[in-house]
């Protein structure tokens, strides 16, 4: 009888085997804004940037990315490329002169068309020449290569190192920077402790109520719209320094993109910090930090509902928006100024005293006193505010004279 004998394993094997059970990681839900952001893109299906310092994780999160929307990952590295990769190749065909030449495209390009679906990675964008940023702009806004068209299941998404810490860096071309919404790709301490302890973020997509959908495009359409009729001088604002032309500027294909991620995000619930990412990240942080202020104040109650109902007035509790409400209250008065109006506003700066800082009523209500009329007897809701008034009073006047002695010595 011959006895068998399995060989001892190999140092490599041995090694794979260690390998294997270093890449055995799992996921798990967690709040992250950077990924939330991403995903809503993705999404609303526009072309993602992800700026970051190498090593940062930048290729990790849209490997995670693609196996958690179950999508097929095909990764080009933008930079090793010729401009004719992107265009097309040109293929002789029987009769030039009749049938034309074709243009060919790569093969990565064929089977991402026969999938049907996937997220295409461009990567190392911000090391490509000029000639090859040249090349890609058709393939992202117009999702062609030579003559080949990806079908609409293909997002894309492409990452780059700042300048400063690329290899043989470019700055990216403004017609190719317009077409992304930027994200600036930065680690979380806790989630990179966690992951390499063998537990990742997982990603997913934004959970979308069919039921609003309609008042989301509503409110989207209307947010950007009012704010462009109150600032034109926005609607396009091309840079005048380089480095900021390959990042987020405004213009009317930006703007559009604002509009349809401020639709997605209302959709989505999504928090203000990942709605401020995003339109940081499509007109820039300057139109972008005014759009979000105009969307606060589009959610601002009336005024003039407030001052019909003083006693059911609800005010915000952020203290931002409660001294505009309570200056727009203030303005609503000076503008038609009536006895019960008057009243009402004050019945207001008591409650907003009553639920809210002291002193975010001093200024409406010093305003509100100069407003007052001879035949208008002073409501005994003035004698609530006119410790908070003199208190601040004080405390400006005790603050200007440390200043000027300050400033004496």
């Amino acid at each position: 009888m011959t006895m068998t004998t399995t060989p001892p394993a190999s140092q490599l094997d041995i090694a794979g085997d260690l390998l294997a059970l270093l890449a055995d990681t799992t996921t798990e839900p967690r709040p992250d804004v950077q990924l939330e952001a991403l995903t809503l893109s993705v999404a609303a299906d526009l072309p993602v940037l992800l700026w970051g310092e190498p090593g940062i994780g930048k290729t990790a999160a849209l490997t995670q990315l693609a196996a958690a929307l179950d999508l097929p990952l095909t990764t080009v590295i933008a930079s090793v490329h010729e401009p004719s990769d992107f265009s097309g190749l040109p293929v002789v065909g029987d009769d030039p002169a009749v049938q034309g030449v074709p243009m060919a495209p790569p093969d990565w390009a064929v089977r991402l068309v026969r999938a049907g679906r996937g997220l295409l990675f461009l990567d190392e964008l911000s090391t490509a020449p000029p000639a090859v940023q040249a090349a890609l702009l058709r393939l992202v806004l117009e999702r062609r290569i030579g003559a080949l068209q990806l079908p609409p299941g293909v997002r894309i998404v492409a990452a780059a190192n700042p300048r400063s810490s690329a290899a043989d860096g470019w700055e990216l071309s403004p017609p190719l920077a317009n077409r992304f919404v930027h994200l600036q790709w930065t680690h979380d301490h806790d989630v990179v402790v966690r992951g390499l302890g063998g537990t990742w973020p997982r990603a997913a997509l934004p959970q979308l109520g069919s039921g609003g959908l309609a008042d989301a495009v509503a409110l989207a359409r209307r947010a950007v719209c009012g704010f462009l009729t109150a600032r034109p001088g926005l609607v396009h604002q091309l840079p005048t320094n380089e480095a900021r032309r390959g990042g987020a500027w405004p213009s009317p294909r930006s703007w559009d993109m604002t509009l349809r991620l401020v639709a997605f995000a209302t959709a989505a619930g999504s928090s203000r910090e990942v709605l401020s990412l995003l339109v940081r990240g499509t007109v820039g942080d300057g139109p972008g930090l005014e759009l979000l202020a105009w969307l606060d104040r589009m959610d601002l109650p009336d005024p003039e509902v407030l001052l019909a109902d003083p006693a059911g007035a609800e005010l915000p509790e952020r203290g931002d928006l409660r001294q505009a409400v309570l200056d727009g209250v203030v303005a609503a008065v000076r503008e038609r100024p009536e006895r019960s109006r008057w009243d009402a506003a004050w019945a207001l700066l008591v409650r907003a005293l009553e639920t809210g800082a002291p002193d975010l009523v001093v200024v409406p209500a010093t305003t509100l006193a100069s407003l007052r009329r001879d035949d208008w007897d002073v409501p005994a809701a003035v004698e609530r505010l006119a410790g908070v008034v003199t208190m601040s009073r004080r405390a400006d006047r005790a603050a200007s004279r440390v200043a000027d002695r300050k400033a004496a010595r």
